[in-house]
C-alpha cells in the first residue's frame, strides 16, 4: 500500500509573520499619527482643513510658516522659550553637580531626608507654586523677564539633576578621588578634569531631561510672563479672534515647538542611551 503522504499535494510554505515587527510598525504608526496630521494640517489653509476630510494638502501653501517667520509676535515666543529654557538647563546642571556629588560621597546628619525632600518638589504639580512665585517676582521686580521663569523650573529640575547625577556618580569608584588627591590635586581641577569626563553620559542625559520638562511646562511660564519674555505657549492662544481659530498657523506654530526637542533628542541620543544602560534614569 502506497505511503498516503506521497498523495497528498505539498503544502506550500507560508511565510512566518515577524509578530514582534508587526506589533512595533502599529505601534509607531500609531505615535507618528498626530505628527503626521500636525505637519498635514499646517501646509493647509483653514478652507481646505474645514472643508473637509484629505490625508494630504491638495493646495500646498507654507504660508502659514511664513506668517510665523515674519512676524516679530510670533518668532518671539521661541525666542524667549529657549533663552529661559538654556539658562535653566544652565543653572539646573551647575548647581546639582556639587550636590549630587556631596550625596554620593558623604554621610551627614539628615542627608536621606533631605535628598527625599528635594525629590517631594519634583511631586509638586506648578500650580502649588503659581501664586507665590507671581507674588514674589512681582515684589523684588522679576516679573516678565527670562531669568523669572529659568529660577521658577529650577524648583523641579535642580531635584530631578541631583537624582540622576547621583546615581551617575555613585558608580565611580571613590579610589580615584584618592588617588587624584595623592597626585596634588585640587578639587576644583579634579571635578572638571577627571570627574566630569567619568560621568558626560549622566550630564548629558540630566541637561536633556532639564532641558524637555522645562520647554513642555506651561502654567509657571505663562502665569509668570506677560510681554517681554512670553513663551510660544502663550503666543498660541493668539490664534483665537473674531473669525475663528487660525488652524493653519496654529499646527504650524506646534510643528516649530516639536523641532527644538527633536534636536536636542539628536544631540544627545548616545548620552541617553548611556544614561538608560548605566545611571537611574
Amino acid at each position: 500500500m502506497a505511503d498516503a503522504t506521497m498523495t497528498e499535494p505539498r503544502r506550500a510554505a507560508l511565510p512566518r509573520v515577524n509578530t514582534r515587527a508587526v506589533v512595533m510598525g502599529l505601534y509607531l504608526l500609531f505615535l507618528l499619527l498626530p505628527i503626521y496630521w500636525l505637519v498635514n494640517m499646517s501646509l493647509k489653509t483653514n478652507a481646505e482643513i474645514l472643508g473637509g476630510f484629505s490625508l494630504w494638502p491638495r493646495d500646498l501653501t507654507l504660508a502659514n510658516y511664513a506668517t510665523i517667520l515674519t512676524d516679530a509676535s510670533w518668532y518671539m515666543g521661541y525666542v524667549n522659550s529657549l533663552i529661559y529654557v538654556v539658562l535653566n538647563t544652565v543653572i539646573s546642571v551647575t548647581v546639582a553637580l556639587p550636590a549630587a556629588y556631596a550625596f554620593s560621597r558623604y554621610r551627614f546628619m539628615g542627608d536621606k531626608h533631605l535628598f527625599f525632600w528635594l525629590l517631594t518638589n519634583r511631586m509638586a504639580p506648578p500650580a502649588v507654586f503659581a501664586l507665590p512665585f507671581f507674588q514674589l517676582y512681582s515684589s523684588v521686580g522679576l516679573f516678565d523677564t527670562h531669568i523669572a521663569v529659568a529660577l521658577a523650573h529650577c524648583l523641579f529640575n535642580v531635584p530631578l539633576a541631583v537624582w540622576i547625577l547621583e546615581g551617575f556618580m555613585r558608580g565611580v569608584p571613590k579610589e580615584i578621588d584618592e588617588t587624584a588627591y595623592i597626585d596634588g590635586y585640587s578639587f576644583p581641577r579634579f571635578f572638571v578634569k577627571i570627574f566630569m569626563p567619568l560621568i558626560a553620559s549622566g550630564i548629558g542625559v540630566a541637561a536633556f531631561f532639564c532641558f524637555m520638562f522645562s520647554w513642555v511646562e506651561l502654567l509657571l511660564s505663562r502665569t509668570l510672563t506677560s510681554v517681554d519674555a512670553k513663551p510660544i505657549a502663550a503666543t498660541m492662544t493668539r490664534t483665537v479672534s473674531a473669525s475663528g481659530l487660525d488652524w493653519g498657523v496654529l499646527a504650524a506654530a506646534g510643528v516649530l515647538t516639536i523641532v527644538p526637542g527633536a534636536l536636542v533628542i539628536y544631540f544627545v541620543r548616545n548620552y541617553i542611551a548611556k544614561g538608560f544602560a548605566l545611571g537611574r534614569v
